[in-house]
């Protein structure tokens, strides 16, 4: 079986608001389970391409610092 995480994600998050989304993050952080880590992933890379290099570099050096 061929699954398109990608697609998967992002169709079950299209559409919703701020406030879902902040859920759907919340709810994937907390619950600590390993099978949400490639959905926070593909929600990481949207985030990334949608930044421009002020913003990159300050999730680098929140990553850089957050990881010491």
């Amino acid at each position: 079986m061929n699954i398109d995480i990608r697609k998967a994600v992002l169709a079950n998050i299209s559409g919703n608001n701020k406030d879902q989304l902040q859920s759907t993050i919340v709810d994937a952080i907390t619950s600590g389970e390993e099978k949400m880590l490639p959905g926070l992933g593909v929600l990481f890379e949207v985030i990334w391409k949608g930044s421009d290099d002020t913003k990159k570099e300050e999730m680098l050096s929140v990553l850089s610092s957050e990881l010491k």
